[in-house]
């Protein structure tokens, strides 16, 4: 369907309709997701790709959990965290990529107002925890590499277990009051220019400027992307200058190593984080967020395991060991 045929749709589209303040408001039961309906022939394309990147998603990432349950020597703090934010990968995506999937074949791209909440809380949380989390396990790795003889006294089960609280409950209350404040907003349409619920697109429909939801946007984006990024920075900092002071080689190797992995990581996700939540409004069209989003949604959750399963020898061990196991008892 193209978007002037859903345009039409949405003129004949019914809603409830109540009195607010001596005017008629409009409470949408569904919206329509716009996509890339722009690009038909796109749409199998994206689709493929979707499709093949979410089923590695949850493959790796179910992988990498399963690795760090059942293997004893990966039971230490860095790869409990490493397990929390696969778990964050597999529902971060699951909230929006199978809705992506079904619309990219469907010629009536809607969801009903419940679902898009839904989706745009599961997304707000996960993409907010991961934040915090990351730079937790900066700090577990600065802690690893710079204080390591107190590393197990400092990092022991019950401090990280908060830690990770800690991060899933910052993420989820952030979430749950930008979700409830966007919701309150009045919106003038039904027509979102996006192919999920994501925030920032649904409050381009709002009626009226909301000077409420804008300082909770600039203050939770604050809190959970500068800040954050400025103690990984901090952090780093220490951690590299400890590495050039390690005479043996091999040593300098591993703590790069691991490290490495795990910067990399930081990179892709607060790269695309920033572009999307910390840049002016019009510096691109709203095509470059949608391509932006789906890069953030699907490529990244997917590098993740297969950047710390090539890059790390104790975890690619242990799946060679969990592999050998279950051909063993085929």
């Amino acid at each position: 369907m193209s978007s002037d045929e859903m345009k039409i749709n949405i003129r004949i589209t019914t809603g409830a309709k109540k009195e607010m303040q001596g005017e008629n408001l409009t409470i949408w039961s569904f919206f329509f997701l716009e996509g890339f309906s722009r690009y038909p022939k796109l749409e199998i394309v994206l689709f493929a790709f979707s499709l093949v990147m979410y089923l590695i998603t949850l493959l790796g990432n179910s992988t990498l959990i399963l690795v760090t349950v059942l293997e004893s020597r990966l039971q230490t703090p860095m790869y409990l965290f490493l397990g929390n934010l696969s778990f964050m990968d597999i529902c971060y995506t699951s909230a929006s990529i199978p809705t992506l999937l079904v619309n990219l074949l469907s010629s009536q791209k809607t969801i009903v107002f419940s679902g898009c909440a839904v989706q745009m809380y599961l997304s707000l949380a996960m993409g907010s925890t991961e934040c915090v989390l990351l730079a937790v396990m900066t700090y577990d790795r600065h802690v690893a590499i710079c204080n390591s003889l107190r590393y197990p006294v400092i990092m022991n089960r019950q401090v990280c277990v908060q830690m990770a609280a800690v991060s899933w409950v910052m993420g989820c209350l952030t979430a749950l009051l930008e979700t409830t404040c966007a919701l309150q907003i009045p919106l003038c349409g039904n027509l979102i220019d996006h192919f999920t619920c994501e925030i920032l697109a649904v409050l381009k429909l709002a009626c009226a400027h909301s000077l409420l939801m804008d300082v909770i946007m600039l203050v939770v984006s604050v809190l959970l992307l500068p800040i954050p990024m400025l103690l990984i920075c901090i952090s780093y900092v220490f951690i590299l200058s400890t590495i050039l002071r390690i005479s043996s080689a091999e040593g300098r190797n591993k703590a790069f190593s691991t490290c490495g992995a795990h910067l990399t990581v930081v990179i892709l996700y607060y790269g695309a984080a920033l572009s999307m939540y910390l840049k002016p409004s019009s510096s691109s069209s709203q095509e470059v967020d949608k391509i932006i989003s789906l890069l953030y949604g699907v490529l990244t959750p997917m590098l993740n395991p297969i950047i710390y399963s090539l890059r790390n020898k104790e975890v690619k061990d242990a799946m060679k060991k969990l592999l050998y196991r279950t051909h063993e008892n085929l």
